[in-house]
C-alpha cells in the first residue's frame, strides 16, 4: 500500500503550485527588486524633508510645537536631519540597516502625533471644485508603506548598485584567483 500511495503522490495532477508561476523571482533579475524601494523610499524621504527646509527653518518647529512635541526646535532639525541624511543613504544603498532606525522612528511617531486619528486611507477626496480636488487630512497608510519598504530593504538587502554591497567586498577583502584556489594556494601546480 505504501508504494501505491508513492506512485499516486508521483502521478498526481499539476496543482497551481506547480505552475511557473514565479518565474521572475527564479530568474536572475530578482535580485534588482530591492532597487527600486531604495529609490522611491530614499527619494521620498529626502523630498520631505527639503519641503520642511523650503518652508523656512522655524516653520516646522513651528508645527510641532502646535501639536505638543516637546523640544520643537530640536526635534524638527532631527527630523529633517533624519529625512535628507536618511533618505540619501536609503537612495545610496549605504548602511540601510542603520539609517533604518531613525527613520522607523520618525514614521511610527507621525503615525501616532499626526496621521492616526485620520484613519488608514492616505488620499481622503472631499470634493472637486473648480480649482480642482479637495483632499482631507491624510492617514496612515502612506507611514505604513514606508514602514514596510524600510523591512523589506532591511531584511532582504539593498540589492545591486549599493553601497553596502561594496562595503562588505570591501570587509571580505581580495578573493583568491580561481588559479590559487585550484592548486591548494601554491601559485602552481607543484
Amino acid at each position: 500500500m505504501g508504494i501505491r500511495s508513492t506512485n499516486y503522490i508521483q502521478r498526481r495532477s499539476p496543482t497551481w503550485r506547480d505552475l511557473p508561476i514565479d518565474l521572475i523571482s527564479r530568474s536572475p533579475i530578482a535580485r534588482w527588486a530591492p532597487v527600486p524601494l531604495r529609490l522611491i523610499v530614499g527619494y521620498g524621504f529626502m523630498e520631505h524633508g527639503f519641503a520642511k527646509l523650503a518652508r523656512g527653518p522655524d516653520a516646522f518647529p513651528a508645527i510641532l510645537k502646535a501639536i505638543g512635541v516637546p523640544a520643537p526646535h530640536f526635534m524638527g532639525w532631527l527630523t529633517i536631519f533624519v529625512e535628507i541624511v536618511g533618505g540619501l543613504a536609503v537612495f545610496l544603498g549605504a548602511l540601510v540597516p542603520l539609517a533604518s532606525i531613525p527613520m522607523a522612528a520618525v514614521l511610527l511617531d507621525a503615525m501616532i502625533t499626526v496621521h492616526l486619528p485620520y484613519g488608514f486611507s492616505s488620499i481622503k477626496l472631499q470634493a472637486v471644485t473648480a480649482a480642482g480636488p479637495q483632499f482631507g487630512p491624510p492617514g496612515f497608510e502612506t507611514d505604513l508603506l514606508y514602514l514596510a519598504c524600510l523591512a523589506a530593504l532591511v531584511l532582504g538587502g539593498s540589492g545591486p548598485l549599493a553601497i553596502d554591497g561594496l562595503l562588505a567586498k570591501h570587509r571580505e577583502g581580495p578573493r583568491p584567483s580561481s588559479h590559487l584556489a585550484s592548486s591548494g594556494g601554491r601559485g602552481g601546480a607543484g
